[in-house]
């Protein structure tokens, strides 16, 4: 755990997504973040845990719906969500808060 608060606690924007190899939605967002990750570069990080190897940190955070995205800045949660999401807006929401 000590390794996610040093991942969190920066100054560029980081988009947490949680998902799962067999969770249908979450696959479908994997493409959908390349494309958000790359249209960001170094903006902001797009970083996807996988909740089936990072059990105690999905816990600690109560990930219960797949996928589920969080923003983190400074080491401080600014939204959260679960479900599906739309590329553009994702985009939009990290640029705010680069």
């Amino acid at each position: 755990m000590s390794k996610f608060g040093e991942l969190i606690n920066t100054e560029k924007p980081v988009l947490l997504s949680f998902f799962t190899e067999w969770n249908e939605e979450s696959q479908s967002m994997q493409d959908i973040l390349k494309n958000v990750a790359a249209t960001l570069g170094d903006q902001a990080k797009v970083i996807k845990i996988n909740v089936d190897k990072n059990v105690e940190l999905s816990n600690a955070l109560r990930i219960k719906t797949l996928p589920t995205f969080i923003l983190y800045k400074s080491g401080e949660m600014m939204w959260r969500q679960s479900g599906i999401q739309d590329g553009n807006a994702l985009v939009t929401l990290l640029q705010q808060y680069s």
